[in-house]
C-alpha cells in the first residue's frame, strides 16, 4: 500500500507539501497541487480518514440541512456546496428538514451526532429551536438563503450568514411591469416567517412606491413557497371585483402553481395577465411564453456557505458575517414585452 512518503518521493516535493494538499492546511502551487494529485491517483494512495480524525478532532465532513432538495434551487446550491467541499477535501453529510421546525431540530441534531466539523443550514421559518442547539452546543454553522434575526454579543449577527439580495430585485419586477402601464400588480408571496419572504415583500412595497402606486393588501397573497399553495392564493386574487393585471412570484415552485391556475381559467400570459418571478431556472426559457425571472446565484450561494463554513473553522472567534450576492433580472416575454430577441438584444 502507498504511502504518503511514496507520493513525495514521485511528486518530487516534501512530505509536509503532500499532507497540506490533502488536509487543504496551508495554500500550495497550481502546478505543485496538481503534481501531488496526479501521484495520488497513480499510485493508488488513500488517506486513513478514520484514524486522522481521532488525532485532529476532525472528520472532514460538513452537514447541509436543506429543505425541498427536489426544488431546482436548492439543487443548485447542493450542487455548489458539494463541488465547494469535494474541492477543499470535504465531505458531505446531507438531510432534509421538510421547512418543519422540529423535523429541523431532529436532523441536525443527528448531523452533529455524526461528529461533522461544522453545518450549513437553510433554516426554517421557525428556527428557534434549531439556535438554541446550535448555541448550546457551539456547532460551527452557515445559515444559507435565509436569514436569521440573531444577535451575538458584539451586536452583529450571531452566525455566518450567505443569501442573495431580495428586495431590490424584486423592487425592480414590480417597477418593471409598472413601466408597461400596469396598475393593479398582485404578489403571490412565499411561507410567512422566512426572511426571502419578508425582504420580498419589502421590494414589492417599495416597487409600488417608486412608481407610484397605492399598496392594496388584498393584491398580496401568500402561497406557502408551494405549488399548491400558490393555486389556492390565485383563487383569492381572481376572486376579487377587480382583479391584477400583473403579477410577481415569489419563487419557482409558486410559479409552476399560478401558471396552473391561471390555465385552469382559461387565462393566458401575458395576453390576460403578465407575469414576473422570483428564480429563474433552466426550463424558464422553455416556456411558452418564456418567464421574466430574476436569477439567482444559487451555485455560488453554495460554494460561498462552504468558503465562510471553513473560515469559521479556521478562525472560530472571528466575527460574524453576512455574506449577499447580487441576482440579475432575465427579461424575457411573459411580462407582455416583444422578445429581446426580436428588439435586437440579447437576454
Amino acid at each position: 500500500m502507498a504511502t504518503m512518503a511514496d507520493v513525495a518521493r514521485s511528486a518530487g516535493v516534501s512530505v509536509a507539501t503532500v499532507s497540506h494538499v490533502l488536509n487543504g492546511t496551508r495554500p500550495v502551487l497550481p502546478h505543485t497541487r496538481q503534481a501531488v494529485l496526479d501521484a495520488v491517483e497513480e499510485l493508488g494512495y488513500s488517506t486513513n480518514t478514520l484514524a486522522r480524525s481521532l488525532v485532529t478532532a476532525r472528520t472532514r465532513s460538513i452537514g447541509l440541512a436543506v429543505s425541498a432538495i427536489s426544488n431546482p434551487y436548492f439543487t443548485e446550491i447542493l450542487q455548489g456546496v458539494e463541488a465547494a467541499a469535494l474541492e477543499a477535501g470535504y465531505s458531505l453529510l446531507i438531510a432534509d428538514p421538510h421547512d418543519d421546525p422540529e423535523h429541523e431540530r431532529k436532523v441536525v441534531r443527528l448531523l452533529h451526532e455524526r461528529r461533522v466539523d461544522g453545518m450549513i443550514v437553510a433554516p426554517s421559518a421557525d428556527p428557534r429551536g434549531l439556535l438554541a442547539y446550535l448555541g448550546r452546543h457551539d456547532v460551527p454553522a452557515v445559515f444559507l438563503d435565509r436569514l436569521v434575526d440573531a444577535a451575538g454579543t458584539d451586536g452583529g449577527p450571531r452566525f455566518d450568514q450567505v443569501c442573495a439580495d431580495n428586495a431590490e430585485p424584486t423592487s425592480r419586477l414590480v417597477t418593471h411591469l409598472a413601466g408597461l402601464g400596469h396598475r393593479r400588480i398582485g404578489l403571490v408571496a412565499g411561507r410567512p416567517g422566512l426572511s426571502t419572504t419578508s425582504e420580498r415583500i419589502t421590494g414589492y412595497r417599495s416597487g409600488l412606491a417608486f412608481a407610484g402606486l397605492a399598496y392594496d393588501e388584498r393584491l398580496l397573497v401568500h402561497g406557502d413557497s408551494q405549488s399548491a399553495g400558490a393555486e389556492q392564493a390565485i383563487e383569492a386574487l381572481l376572486s376579487l371585483g377587480v382583479p391584477p393585471t400583473a403579477l410577481v412570484t415569489g419563487n419557482n415552485a409558486m410559479t409552476i402553481g399560478v401558471l396552473r391556475a391561471l390555465g385552469a381559467h382559461g387565462l393566458s400570459v401575458p395576453g390576460d395577465i403578465a407575469l414576473c418571478c422570483f428564480d429563474d431556472f433552466a426550463w424558464a426559457d422553455l416556456f411558452s411564453p418564456r418567464l421574466t425571472a430574476i436569477a439567482q446565484p444559487a451555485r455560488d450561494i453554495g460554494a460561498r456557505a462552504v468558503r465562510v463554513l471553513l473560515e469559521r473553522l479556521a478562525e472560530p472567534d472571528r466575527p460574524a458575517r453576512t455574506v449577499r450576492l447580487p441576482s440579475a433580472f432575465v427579461h424575457r416575454t411573459s411580462c407582455g414585452c416583444p422578445s429581446p430577441s426580436e428588439e435586437g438584444m440579447s437576454s
